[in-house]
């Protein structure tokens, strides 16, 4: 006899090819419901397939299909007389265009094609500690006509892109929602967009840019792609990534309605299916130590506003690929704080340059996706939203951003300058942090978002990547690229775990260090806005007897900071300045050296044996004096 209940299959939940056959699975509490099958190219209905009482296992109905080409058909679930679109489809080959409302009637599921070669693929795992994210909207990084791609506003488009990110030294890419989204639909909003825009009152059929939402989690987001087929667009560009020895972090925001117990089975299918390297998980209630603990995800990539690592692993024990990470704003307001030179800031600043979770990765940033872009953070004291459509009341008030004296754009010469030197500032305290730096998509060139820092329903050139400004903001480019070749020649400066303060090796210098106008004296008080720190390369470098300076004066005065003397026979040299003059003092047959730091501004030294010489970009060659 047939075991009936044995032929019922009612997870995974959707629809799935099996054994030449297609086998449907539908939650519903509804006593009449089933299956309807559609003609893929002319939209035709083909079947309506009503499923029996004794498919049901729970709220579970599950029924085998057989007869239809998968390639051929579309389909839906049906309820009564209402349709009911997967939301766990993995393709929605009706839809294609970007930015037009959709219809339930428009959202017919389709199967994925398994003939993708993937060839010798493997995800790069690159360790956080030579990790260098990059935050991107997949459609807002080459939609602008000076992008100069071919495919704009897609995943293509980010493929062409691939030689430029190299470049800047990026290993990793952040998307912004990319899985399948109404980015224009009459519906009640999420409760993080709610916070975002902060008047639920004048919610409506408005343009969700961002797409933090309930989505269609399978499937990549038919609105970005070139090609009428987004998951094989998609699986090639991460495949593309891997060959260059980058990866794919892809932003999941799950809304308190998505069922908790789903979210791992939602990650593991990208990982299996396209080959992802990680997810920032955002939302309600994430069951963020569950996934942490998940067993098939144990070498993808978590990044959550924190977790408990003390619960997943024992004292001492570090994990064979450290794959979880924090990512919260803690970084970020403090050094905004630090870079517009407010007082008390500088112990705070010192824990933040070296911190390094002991079993997990840290994810700073300045900009994200939410808030000013990095020129804007130095050009503006106040949002400047009007255009989003609600009087300028949404969007955060609490930027920590300072103008230099001037709102918006400026004709004044020393406005202009000192911006410049204070995004190369705050460009330092990225890179020169310990943890994994993020930089979101164009502040590496000082793209501008006219003051807007909430831009979710914007998409138009306020929220488009304006490319013309690599040419006009060369110098910025130019500094950034300087800034990351310096963080990768010395590994002092991206250890894999947190320097501890002390002379372990009895080299004469412990691995990190703070000084002040003294040697070894470091001044933290709440008026103190500069500081000097030595790092000793031997403890990363065993064979190396390098030591880097790095000193940091965000006061509007000039500061001498004392420098130790560097081992016999070296000197110190200035490697990079954020100063347009950079002069440095030392002085000669005393316990140490002494640097003048200009205002606002960031130098980095570096030991160099007595009979090496070199001057450093945009900077003059230190001249000697005796301290008055």
């Amino acid at each position: 006899m047939t075991d009936l209940f044995a032929r019922k299959k009612p997870y995974p939940l959707g629809a799935h090819k099996e054994d030449g056959k297609l086998r449907f699975a539908f939650v519903s509490r509804e006593p009449v419901c089933g299956i309807l099958l559609f003609d893929r190219e002319t939209g035709k209905m083909l079947s309506r397939i009503p499923f029996l009482p004794q498919e049901r296992v729970g709220n579970v109905y599950c029924k085998t299909v057989d007869g239809f080409d998968a390639s051929k058909i579309t389909y839906q679930f049906y309820e009564g007389d209402r349709r009911i679109p997967d939301e766990r489809g993995r393709v929605f080959p009706g839809i294609s265009s970007y930015g037009r409302e959709r219809t339930s009637a428009a959202m017919r599921a389709g199967f994925l094609e398994d003939d993708f070669d993937w060839e010798e693929d493997r995800p790069p795992r690159i360790p956080y500690d030579q990790a260098l994210v990059y935050c991107m909207h997949v459609r807002g990084f080459t939609k602008h006509v000076s992008s100069g791609v071919e495919h704009r506003g897609t995943f293509a488009g980010i493929l062409e892109k691939l030689p430029y990110l190299k470049e800047i030294g990026v290993t990793t890419l952040e998307l912004q929602p990319a899985y399948e989204f109404a980015e224009l639909a009459e519906e009640e909003e999420t409760q993080l967009l709610k916070e975002l825009r902060g008047h639920a009152e004048n919610a409506g059929k408005k343009l969700n840019y961002w797409g933090y939402k309930r989505g269609c989690y399978y499937a990549p987001k038919a609105g970005y792609a070139a090609s009428g087929d987004p998951a094989r667009e998609f699986k090639t560009l991460v495949k593309a990534l891997h060959e260059n020895g980058m990866e794919l972090v892809m932003q999941f925001y799950f809304p308190g309605e998505v069922k908790r117990s789903e979210i791992p089975e939602i990650l593991r299918f990208w990982v299996l299916e396209y080959h992802v390297d990680g997810f920032h998980l955002m939302g309600e209630d994430i069951p963020a130590q569950t996934l942490a603990a998940d067993d098939a995800l144990a070498d993808t990539k978590l990044w959550y506003y924190g977790f408990d690592v003390e619960g997943l692993y024992r004292s001492g024990e570090r994990p064979a690929y450290p794959h979880l990470a924090e990512y919260n704003d803690a970084w970020c307001y403090d050094m905004r704080r630090y870079l517009k030179g407010d007082d008390g800031m500088l112990n705070s600043v010192l824990y933040h340059l070296r911190h390094i979770p002991g079993q997990a990765g840290c994810i700073h940033y300045l900009t994200n996706y939410s808030g000013f872009t990095l020129a804007d953070l130095v050009s503006y004291d106040r949002k400047h939203n009007e255009a989003n459509g609600e009087d300028n009341r949404d969007g955060t008030d609490g930027n920590c951003s300072w103008n230099c004296g001037e709102e918006g754009p400026s004709r004044k010469r020393k406005v202009r300058q000192l911006r410049v030197r204070q995004i190369k500032n705050a460009m330092c305290l990225l890179l020169l942090s310990q943890s994994t730096p993020l930089i979101f998509m164009g502040d590496e060139f000082g793209n501008s978002q006219r003051g807007n820092n909430n831009p979710y329903c914007q998409d138009n050139a306020v929220a488009w990547l304006d490319w013309s400004c690599v040419g006009k903001n060369r110098e910025i480019l130019a500094f950034w690229k300087e800034l990351v070749a310096l963080r990768r020649e010395h590994p002092i400066l991206h250890p894999a775990e947190e320097l501890r303060l002390m002379d372990d090796l009895a080299c004469g210098y412990p691995d990190l260090s703070y000084h002040g106008q003294n040697a070894w004296r470091p001044q933290t008080e709440s008026y103190f806005r500069y500081i000097g720190i030595l790092l000793c390369e031997k403890y990363v470098t065993p064979e190396s007897d390098g030591l880097l300076y790095l000193a940091m004066n965000m006061h509007w005065e000039s500061h001498e900071l004392a420098m130790p003397r560097p081992p016999k026979g070296n000197r110190w040299e200035l490697v990079l300045s954020t100063a347009e003059e950079m002069a440095g003092q030392e002085k000669e047959g005393s316990e140490q050296l002494l640097a003048r730091i200009p205002p606002r501004s960031v130098a980095v030294y570096k030991s160099v044996p007595a009979d090496v010489r070199r001057v450093p970009k945009g900077a003059r060659e230190p001249e000697r004096r005796e301290r008055k």
